[in-house]
């Protein structure tokens, strides 16, 4: 079965994109194959991978309204191990109108139970917490929920954990999360304060890993390259590694659990 992990803040910009790209292709790295879900209306993971919004026949939003399975709007990239399902301009219809449908919070689920072939599946959610959020934190087995250092990125947390209790009451009750610290500048004495107070804070439900601040990261959008491609032996690709390295082995500790 696949793994599904949700990537999701209430919090624009604090990396959300960023890490469901360089994640999926650290995974893919690994000899994973991994299908990238683009949710967000942005469709800033669909220009991640050098595909611009239409250009595909179909779209996520297909699948959401139900005109469309997960299969018919996959597409291979140029990454080897790495697959993406396109975002496009429909997803703004598709938010609005989800609700519409019976059980909608598992229609993302549905649709994944649908496909195979996966070992790892990335849902970039949108920076909001509405009808396409629950779908895809009703489909994920882990939500990954990236925080700056940073006062505002820390108490919009509050918002994201109470969604993850509302999904597991209504509809997912596996649902776990852990929290990744982005944008990390070890030089400025806020950061180091806010990082060691959410450790703290949260204890192991922060991963190890973090992600500083690296200007490669920023830029490898807009060649249409993870990270990880762009530019390989940077810090912000070996951090990215690291995670993936370190999510591997958090799911081997579960499954030795459940076992």
């Amino acid at each position: 079965m696949s793994l599904v992990l949700a990537i999701a803040n209430e919090k624009g910009g604090v990396g959300k994109t960023t890490t469901a790209l360089s994640l999926g292709a650290a995974l893919a790295e690994m000899q994973q194959r991994v299908l990238l879900i683009d949710l967000d209306s942005q469709a800033n993971l669909t220009l991640g991978v050098g595909l611009r919004p239409g250009q595909a026949p179909g779209s996520i939003a297909d699948v959401l309204l139900g005109d469309a399975s997960l299969e018919d709007v996959s597409l291979s990239t140029d990454i080897p191990g790495l697959s993406l399902a396109p975002a496009s301009d429909d997803l703004l219809q598709a938010e609005r109108f989800l609700p519409v449908r019976q059980d909608y919070e598992l229609v993302l689920r549905d649709a994944i139970g649908a496909i195979g072939g996966y070992d790892s599946i990335v849902l970039d959610c949108p920076p909001a917490l509405g009808a396409t959020t629950r779908s895809a934190l009703g489909a994920a087995d882990l939500l990954i929920i990236p925080t700056q250092c940073e006062f505002f990125s820390a108490f919009a947390l509050r918002q994201v954990i109470h969604l993850v209790r509302s999904v597991r009451e209504r509809t997912n009750p596996r649902l776990r999360y852990r929290l990744l610290l982005t944008m990390v500048d070890l030089r400025n004495a806020m950061h180091r304060s806010l990082a060691e107070e959410i450790r703290l804070a949260f204890g192991p439900a922060v991963f190890r890993s973090a992600i500083e601040i690296d200007a490669r990261l920023r830029e490898s959008p807009a060649f249409g390259q993870p990270i990880t491609r762009y530019a390989p032996t940077s810090r912000g690709a070996q951090q990215y590694r690291e995670l993936a390295a370190e999510l591997k082995e958090n799911v081997q500790e579960t499954l030795a659990q459940v076992a």
